[in-house]
């Protein structure tokens, strides 16, 4: 074991370095592809073959985890690549179609050819030409070239998986989203990496390309595109292109939130102070869609003398990323950083595409962008083409359409208000080159130095937290996301500005840094990691005892050390925490407190965690709003008995309530009762809690509703919920009602992209515990989607109609009743480092595979659902002993 040990340490070492050439790449976005990882003068054989044959074994075992093992790194990700192929081959197929900007092109418009009334017609056009616009291609071609050895093998050596997969399988036998379809075809690596630029601008570009970078154009010209091929229909295409300047305007006002990606996690490192084995624990617990490319999928990698680590990655990433080896573990959870700033520009006089900066006039560059469009009706694509404009920063943007607080282009400015400005944005996360890098590198750490060298090397982990635990009892927290580096004078401007203006705070907490681009003293600072912050200016904390992140900011990891004096970019220090962080630090801190009584201890009886505790800390499904105010409530509901509040007799509901146990547990009765009481509740919480929040005590506030009115028909506690019971009545639902009849799981599709089918149901439902995260305040946080497509596709799936201020409760539009829940706890696990090496138990709830034909398209729901996790097999001998009866599968590009 010392052997793999140094190796592995003389590779995490050289990966690092590479991550700090990849680092330096920032602006970079043009140049020509390559491809070949043996053209090395020495040929490092843990990544490549010597004999250039790639090769690999697969093993599935429960859950259909593919445990994959090969003699280098190349082909360990070839056999990844098809395993994933195997199981998510319309996904990973569109993913790419939608990375090349070719959405139009094979599925119309987009996403209703029809026009249908509401439609978001054109969709597709305006994400391709944003994507265009954003260099997720053409930014692909230019760094492929410059990646590490590392990233080459497992990019190629995925790409070759799933393309062996497309080319040995007859496309009539893909699941129906995708059969016979011409999208579905062999990728190249660059292909992949493009897709990578999408994952790594989630919470940055990404949420400029639904219409804020399309609608960016001079005054007097309109952002509408210019057919270049011949019409048949012009009247048809003027309707297409009205429509599409419209959706875009929708698209980008909708963008109200830029620093909420609807996404959310809890992650928990356990020391050896409170770990039965005295070592260290994990708790794993991100909550994700569960739909669409965010999908995480589970796998082994195993190179004999390199690499063995077991975890779960987003779709189509060639390694996993939220892991665990023979020595450490790790998760990540969203941050609260930025990732991204806005400039305004301020123009030179009576030029739009000239502006002045330090005194010196700078252009607005153009280029100039075709994509194809598939229409009915025509034989031809229909080729469309726009102009997009650049400053030295990164794409202009319609700030306007995003706020109306802020001016158009040409009109007076936000921060200089007697000058002509126009805005654009520089984005952290705009090149992803490192990605890989950064992930092998931890996977190759045995040991918290190790680890921390990745991020001491410039490694980012771009919109996200890491929490780690290692087999030597060490906790640690580290804000390890993509965050720019600000000089004090800009960070104290922002400050000020925040301080002084309204908007500008307001802004500013919806998640845009405005900067002033008349002067380079707000540019971003280069420092060793390009221009982006180091490992010394990140948020990071070390505990023997436990460090926690769910999504609030840095500052409360842990309340005996309280974070803080960092950058404002990496979110608000001494401020409020949600309630799953709340939960989450009261459960760690008062570890034999069940919060109601016959609810399980955080850690047991011996108050130290186990594997097995961990997990079921997750399942547990405690409320921090169940907590802190079902008694207050319930004292209440007593007090006005059955005299009718807004014309609800609240007795019967009442009671329901009082039989409560305060969790989302699939026998609970009355969970629904409390979740739309809260629901109406939070639109009061601010103003009817008298204990207000307290840096000192960051748990413990805000608290303690407001004893005005309280047990009348006034009572706004009780009104709240006789708005929400009568929601629930308009629907039928009874107050006896269990969680498991009103919530559950039901996956849904069957429809190719643009083709205008109806999805189906794939699944009968399936009961689904745990809690809304923000309305329930619920640790094991799931939720409802109302989105019409899988997350981030173009694949249609069924969509919930819901009832204000119910947290998504359907109004039974289609047939759809009760909860029907597409978000939340997804790959999940609670680890622990034992003298035999890590012992770790969990899930992916919606299953490895979206083919609703496979026996993973639903197995591990089922077991979510009744709380029957599996082990995280590792060992060799536990592989070996646990292998499905198909045991394994050798591939080789023989």
């Amino acid at each position: 074991m010392k052997t793999w040990n140094k190796r592995a340490a003389r590779t995490a070492r050289g990966v690092a370095l590479v991550l700090l050439g990849s680092t330096m790449l920032t602006g970079c976005f043009d140049g020509d592809s390559s491809s070949s990882g043996s053209s090395q003068s020495e040929l490092d054989t843990n990544l490549f073959p010597a004999d250039g044959k790639l090769e690999a074994t697969i093993r599935r075992t429960e859950g259909g985890v593919p445990h994959i093992k090969a003699d280098n790194l190349k082909s360990a990700a070839f056999g990844h690549g098809y395993a994933q192929a195997q199981d998510n081959v319309c996904l990973l197929a569109e993913a790419i179609v939608k990375a090349r900007s070719e959405r139009a092109k094979y599925f119309g418009p987009g996403p209703d050819v029809q026009f249908a009334p509401g439609a978001s017609v054109g969709l597709n056009i305006i994400n391709d030409f944003s994507y265009k616009a954003q260099k997720i291609y053409s930014g692909a071609e230019a760094e492929f070239p410059t990646l590490s050895a590392e990233s080459r093998a497992l990019i190629e050596g995925f790409t070759e998986g799933y393309n062996r997969y497309i080319n040995e399988t007859d496309t009539s036998q893909f699941p129906a989203e995708c059969a016979d379809q011409e999208w579905v075809k062999p990728i190249t690596p660059v292909d992949l990496m493009a897709h990578y630029r999408i994952v790594g601008q989630y919470a940055s570009g990404a949420l400029f390309a639904t219409g804020a970078v399309f609608l960016a154009v001079p005054p007097g010209e309109s952002p509408a595109p210019s057919p270049v091929s011949s019409v048949t229909n012009v009247e048809a295409v003027n309707k297409l292109l009205k429509s599409v300047v419209a959706t875009a305007e929708a698209g980008a006002n909708s963008q109200t939130n830029f620093a909420d990606m609807g996404l959310a996690s809890n992650a928990w490192g356990i020391g050896s102070t409170l770990t039965e084995q005295g070592r260290g624990a994990l708790l794993a617990n991100p909550h994700f869609p569960y739909t669409g490319h965010r999908r995480l999928y589970e796998v082994q990698m195993t190179v004999p003398g390199y690499l063995n680590v077991h975890g779960a990655g987003l779709l189509g990433t060639a390694i996993p990323l939220i892991n665990f080896n023979e020595n450490l573990a790790w998760s990540h959870t969203v941050t609260t950083s930025r990732r991204f700033t806005w400039y305004e520009l301020v123009l030179k006089d009576g030029d739009n595409l000239t502006y002045v900066k330090d005194g010196v006039e700078k252009p607005i560059t153009t280029e100039t962008y075709q994509i194809e469009v598939k229409m009915d009706g025509m034989p031809e694509p229909l080729v469309l083409e726009r102009n997009f404009y650049f400053s030295e920063y990164g794409p202009m943007i319609a700030a306007n359409a995003v706020s109306d607080q802020l001016p158009a282009w040409g009109s007076n400015g936000a921060l200089n208000t007697s000058s002509m400005v126009a805005h654009t944005y520089r984005d952290a996360n705009a090149n992803t080159g490192g990605l890989l890098d950064t992930w092998l590198g931890m996977s190759l750490a045995s040991n918290l130095e190790e680890f921390q060298s990745v991020f001491q090397s410039c490694g980012s982990t771009l919109w996200t937290n890491t929490t780690y635990a290692d087999d030597q009892g060490n906790a640690f927290y580290i804000d390890s996301s993509s965050v720019p580096n600000l000089s004090e004078k800009a960070i104290a401007l922002i400050n000020f500005r925040r301080a002084g203006s309204a908007a500008y705070a307001g802004l500013f907490d919806q998640g845009v840094t405005l900067l002033d681009g008349r002067l380079s003293q707000e540019d971003w600072v280069e420092t060793a990691c390009g221009s982006l912050t180091t490992y010394d200016q990140k948020p990071k904390l070390l505990r023997s005892d436990w460090v926690q992140n769910s999504n609030s900011s840095h500052w409360s990891t842990n309340p005996d050390e309280f974070l803080t004096g960092f950058s404002p970019l990496f979110g608000d220090e001494r401020a409020p925490i949600n309630a799953r962080t709340r939960l989450g630090i009261k459960m760690l801190q008062n570890l034999m407190d069940p919060g109601f009584p016959g609810a399980p201890l955080p850690a047991g009886q011996d108050g130290k965690f186990s594997a097995e505790e961990l997990i079921g800390v997750i399942w547990n499904n405690r409320a921090w709003y169940a907590e802190q105010f079902l008694p207050e409530l319930l004292q209440r509901c007593d007090d006005i008995g059955s005299t009718a509040v807004n014309g609800v007799d609240l007795s019967s509901w009442c009671q329901s309530l009082s039989n409560w146990d305060g969790l989302y547990n699939l026998d609970s009765m009355g969970a629904h009762v409390f979740r739309v009481f809260m629901a109406n509740y939070l639109d009061d919480v601010d103003t009817d809690l008298t204990t207000p929040f307290s840096p000192a005590d960051p748990v413990g506030t805000p608290a303690e509703p407001s004893q005005e009115n309280a047990g009348t028909v006034n009572d706004t506690m009780l009104l709240a919920l006789a708005d929400g019971v009568a929601a629930l009545q308009s629907q039928g639902i009874a107050p006896t009602d269990a969680l498991s009849d009103l919530q559950y799981y039901r996956a849904s599709g069957g429809v190719v992209p643009g083709s205008g089918g109806t999805p189906s149901f794939l699944t009968q439902p399936i009961p689904w515990h745990g809690g809304d995260g923000n309305i329930d305040g619920a640790f094991n946080a799931i939720g409802v989607v109302t989105d019409p497509f899988l997350e981030d596709t173009r694949f249609p799936r069924i969509a919930p109609s819901t009832i204000d201020n119910t947290a998504g409760l359907s109004d039974g539009t289609d047939g759809i009743d009760g909860w029907l829940m597409a978000r939340g706890t997804s790959w999940h696990f609670g680890l622990e480092f034992t003298d035999n090496g890590p012992e770790a138990y969990g899930l992916v709830s919606y299953s490895q595979s979206t083919d609703s034909m496979s026996p993973y398209f639903s197995d591990q729901s089922e077991q979510y659902s009744d709380k029957d996790y599996r082990q995280l097999f590792f060992t060799e001998e536990d592989i070996q002993t646990n292998l499905l009866p198909q045991g394994e599968t050798v591939i080789s590009t023989d």
